[in-house]
C-alpha cells in the first residue's frame, strides 16, 4: 500500500475543515500536535499559509497554491494504486488493436491468448488492415495501439519498439529456388507470381525495384488479403512476398518456404509498434503493451 506524506493529509484536512480542532479531530490527532506541523509547512514556505480568524482558519493565496498542488499529487497516489492493484491480477477492460494481416495469424493472438491467461477479465478488438488505414483509426483513437510495417513519420505518433522486417519470397518447398538462403527479386521474375493488390505496403515496394530495374512481372493473381496469397503458394507453386514475421507460422509447419530479398529497398523495411503521441492509455492497454513489447524483442531478426 502507498502512504501520501502525512504532511499532505493535514494540509488538506485542515483547508477542508477551515478549522484546526475540526481537523484534528476528524484525524483524531492532537490540535496541537497539528498546529505545529502547519507552522513547520509554513516556515519550510516562507510564507503564513493560513489566515487565523476568530473561528478558525483560512487559505492564504500560497495556501491555495499548495493545497492545490498537495490534492493533485493525492489524487495522482490514489490513480498510482489503483493502477498496481490491476496490475496484480485485477486487470478489466477491453485493449483496441491494428495490427498488420503479417501478425494477425500468429503473433497476435499468440500475445493475446499468453495475456488473457494471465488476466481473464480483458478483451480484445482486433482489426487488421493496411497500414495506412490502421494508423487513421490510431489518430482517430478507434484503436489505441498500431502494430504496422513502415508507417509515414509523423509527430502524432509515438513509437515504442521496431523490428527490422526484409520482405520474403514464399515457395512451396518444391520450387527450384527452395534451397536458396537469400533471393533477389530479379531472381522471381522468370517464375510464375502472386502480388498483394497495390493497398499492400508490400507492393507499393515490389512496384518500386521493378520499375527502377525496368523488370516486368505479371502476377497470375492479386489479392487483398495475405492468405488467399499463402494458398495459392501452395496450391500452384507461385512465389508470394510476405514480411519475415509473417512467414514464420508456414515455415515452422513445413508448408512453405521464406527466402529473404536482399534487393536493398526491400530488406530494410520495419515492424512498429506505436501509439498516439500524447494519448493516456488504459491500464489494460498499458499492461498488454509490455507483454508486446517483451514478444518483439524475443524475435530474431
Amino acid at each position: 500500500m502507498l502512504h501520501p506524506p502525512r504532511a499532505y493529509l493535514y494540509l488538506d484536512a485542515v483547508a477542508r475543515a477551515g478549522s484546526i480542532r475540526k481537523a484534528a479531530e476528524q484525524l483524531h490527532v492532537a490540535s496541537t500536535a497539528l498546529n505545529r506541523m502547519i507552522l513547520e509547512l509554513e516556515e519550510q514556505a516562507g510564507t503564513p499559509l493560513f489566515e487565523r480568524l476568530p473561528r478558525g482558519v483560512r487559505l492564504t493565496a500560497a495556501g491555495e497554491v499548495l493545497v492545490h498542488t498537495v490534492r493533485r499529487s493525492l489524487a495522482d497516489l490514489r490513480s498510482a494504486q489503483s493502477q498496481i492493484g490491476q496490475l496484480q491480477g485485477l486487470v478489466r477492460g477491453t485493449v483496441r488493436l491494428g495490427c498488420a494481416e503479417s501478425v494477425a495469424t500468429d503473433l497476435v493472438p499468440s500475445a493475446v491468448a499468453q495475456y488473457q491467461g494471465q488476466h481473464p477479465g480483458v478483451q480484445f478488438q482486433v482489426i487488421s488492415g493496411v497500414t495506412n488505414e490502421l494508423v487513421n483509426r490510431l489518430l482517430q483513437d478507434e484503436v489505441e495501439l498500431v502494430l504496422v510495417h513502415d508507417p509515414a513519420p509523423s509527430d502524432e505518433l509515438r513509437v515504442i519498439s521496431r523490428l527490422h522486417q526484409p520482405l520474403c519470397a514464399m515457395l512451396r518447398p518444391d520450387h527450384p529456388l527452395a534451397g536458396r538462403a537469400s533471393l533477389r527479386l530479379a531472381d522471381c521474375q522468370p517464375y510464375p507470381v502472386a502480388l498483394g493488390d497495390r493497398s499492400f505496403g508490400s507492393r507499393r515496394l515490389l512496384d518500386a525495384v521493378l520499375a527502377r530495374a525496368r523488370l516486368p512481372m505479371r502476377p497470375l493473381i492479386e489479392a487483398s488479403t495475405v492468405q488467399l496469397l499463402k494458398e495459392f503458394t501452395r496450391q500452384t507453386g507461385a512465389i508470394s512476398f510476405q514480411f519475415q514475421i509473417g512467414t514464420l507460422q508456414d515455415a515452422r509447419r513445413g508448408e512453405l518456404v521464406s527466402i529473404p530479398l536482399v534487393d536493398p529497398a526491400l530488406s530494410g523495411s520495419e515492424l512498429v509498434l506505436a501509439v498516439r503521441d500524447s494519448r493516456r492509455l488504459p491500464i489494460a492497454t498499458l499492461s498488454f503493451l509490455e507483454l508486446l513489447v517483451s514478444r518483439l524483442a524475443e524475435i530474431t531478426p
